[in-house]
């Protein structure tokens, strides 16, 4: 994928309540390139979470359209978005979604089992650089946020991806493991030649973004 369009994309519930919306990615035409870095700037209520659930597929309560490429992501099937999924598109939900009854290293298999994209090492040296090496072994339910927000973040590497889709990265994390989160990311998309997309709400990872837009 080389290309993700919006062509005046708008949530039904702003149109539903006529608000009139101040955005550089709402109601616009605007595409967002493999290859290039996007910070996402919004307020609180524009619509961010929706935006990244458009993107990766699971709501399509808007009016206009989003393309991959050429193609008008409402009209693809289930196994395409699959494909997709593994292959195309990575995400870190704000949310997290890992699971608690597991161990960091577990959640991370689960995913790695499926695309065997990184080798254990490689996983492990990303457990070092961002500083939880020790809690490999630990349940996500007893590790901090910002400890789980990392997990989710090695996570998010551990497949090919065109974009990688970033939603609050760095919300619970020291300036340090920002750096270095944002080392890592950087590294990774540079690798696979990916379009990087960050949301924010007000604490941002800080790279070189080719654009930034207003929600």
């Amino acid at each position: 994928m080389k290309q993700i369009v919006l062509k005046q994309v708008l949530p039904h519930v702003f149109s539903e309540s006529g608000e009139v919306l101040d955005s550089e990615v709402w109601k616009t035409d605007i595409a967002l390139e493999k290859g290039k870095y996007y910070l996402i700037e919004a307020a609180s209520g524009t619509g961010k979470s929706s935006f990244c659930s458009y993107l990766y597929g699971y709501r399509n309560d808007y009016s206009g359209k989003i393309c991959f490429d050429d193609q008008d992501i409402k009209s693809l099937s289930v196994t395409r978005w699959t494909e997709l999924r593994s292959y195309s598109l990575s995400l870190l939900f704000q949310e997290l979604r890992l699971f608690s009854e597991l161990t960091a290293w577990e959640n991370i298999m689960i995913k790695n089992n499926l695309t065997r994209y990184k080798s254990d090492e490689e996983i492990k040296a990303c457990f070092e650089a961002l500083g939880i090496a020790g809690k490999k072994g630990a349940l996500v339910g007893k590790m901090s946020f910002g400890q789980q927000q990392r997990v989710a973040f090695i996570r998010s590497l551990c497949q090919p991806f065109d974009f990688i889709l970033l939603d609050e990265p760095v919300s619970h994390l020291d300036e340090n493991n920002s750096h270095i989160l944002a080392s890592l990311l950087l590294e990774e998309a540079r690798k696979q030649g990916a379009g990087i997309i960050v949301t924010s709400i007000g604490k941002h990872l800080e790279i070189n973004y080719d654009k930034i837009l207003k929600l």
